[in-house]
């Protein structure tokens, strides 16, 4: 009796975790990181000790619930690594950085502040900070990239894209592709020879 109880138990408690994470990365997406984590339960339907019975505190909802971004994070520079053309990979990472950081608020602010606990993040970006050193150097080198960018421009450029944050979700992925459009064109060379793009269209309509 006790082994058949057991497995209902065990599924409600992997739907519990499942729903509290898919509420905790609405909710820290929509609200940021200061958003209270009684939200996060009422939005999952569960009390908030089973909430904590998951997440005993709340840096651990965190780091759980970006989980993927971050990895799609450490994705996006290997794929920008990897690219024969350094100077296109370093144009499609700051794309892609940018996007993904447009869909999320919470985890634009976790990748970008990394609460002080929360090592894995800080990990990543250190991880993260030698592979565009070495990006931009092959960048530089093929002549595609100024000789002025330095890495830590991609953390002012971050901390300068969080106001698209601030715009409705409707119009934060089309600001924040002529956002990157824009950066893009102040990281490049001055004798770069690709052709310059034409910018995405602005996120509303000019009246």
């Amino acid at each position: 009796m006790t082994g058949r109880l057991s497995h209902p138990a065990r599924s409600d408690a992997r739907d519990n975790r499942a729903r509290i994470l898919e509420a905790a990365r609405e909710v820290f997406g929509e609200e940021g990181l200061g958003a209270p984590v009684r939200e996060v339960a009422r939005r999952a339907g569960v009390g908030p000790a089973t909430l904590y019975r998951h997440f005993p505190a709340k840096r651990d909802l965190i780091e759980a619930a970006f989980a993927d971004q971050r990895r799609i994070c450490r994705t996006v520079v290997r794929d920008a690594l990897a690219d024969t053309d350094p100077w296109r990979g370093f144009r499609s990472m700051v794309e892609r950085i940018c996007e993904l950081h447009a869909r999320s608020r919470g985890f634009a602010e976790t990748f970008m502040t990394a609460c002080p606990e929360a090592f894995d993040f800080a990990a990543d970006r250190e991880r993260s900070r030698r592979e565009v050193t070495e990006l931009a150097r092959r960048a530089r080198r093929t002549g595609g990239l100024g000789s002025g960018f330095v890495v830590d421009d991609l953390a002012l450029m971050l901390m300068a894209h969080r106001g698209v944050l601030d715009l409705p979700p409707a119009h934060r992925l089309t600001a924040s592709r002529r956002f990157a459009a824009y950066m893009i064109e102040a990281f490049r060379a001055a004798s770069g020879t690709d052709p310059r793009s034409p910018l995405p269209s602005a996120p509303r309509p000019r009246r």
